[in-house]
């Protein structure tokens, strides 16, 4: 498991979208953004109930981590002054929290991050984990 710096965990806490990638059993990459968390050793999103088309376990991200478990999340930070552009790419095995602990300390992580989220009814609602297995960052202010 690879271990987020300091820096990374503060990139991870300052962003609120980042873009997860997935793909299926026919390689197909299929990416989203989502509203995510970390406890500082794994990243979490909920499936959250914004409207969509489909049942929340029809999910296409759902299907996929279910057939082929390798996902990244990518977060990054835009300014026209390119000395505060950075990003953040996290690789890693993708499972699905249905319910226990780890669920519900995701679920309250992510009502703290976001507001929204206080006033939705998530707390039984599956919540994707990946742990790290890869982490890559690039900090404009420090060139690295």
């Amino acid at each position: 498991m690879a271990q987020f710096s300091t820096r990374q965990l503060e990139m991870l806490a300052s962003a609120r979208v980042g873009h997860l990638a997935t793909a299926g059993e026919d390689a197909r990459p299929h990416v989203i953004p989502v509203c995510f968390t970390t406890d500082g050793r794994s990243i979490y999103s909920v499936l959250d109930q914004k409207p969509k088309r489909t049942g929340l376990t029809r999910l296409r991200r759902v299907k996929n981590i279910l057939a082929n478990p390798q996902a990244t999340l990518l977060v990054d930070h835009y300014e026209e002054d390119w000395g505060n552009l950075w990003y953040l790419m996290v690789s890693g095995r993708a499972e699905l929290l249905m319910d226990g602990q780890e669920q519900t300390g995701a679920v309250t992580l992510l009502r703290d991050k976001y507001q929204q989220y206080r006033a939705m009814d998530i707390g039984l609602n599956p919540v994707i984990k990946i742990t790290p297995e890869n982490i890559v960052s690039w900090d404009g202010a420090t060139g690295r």
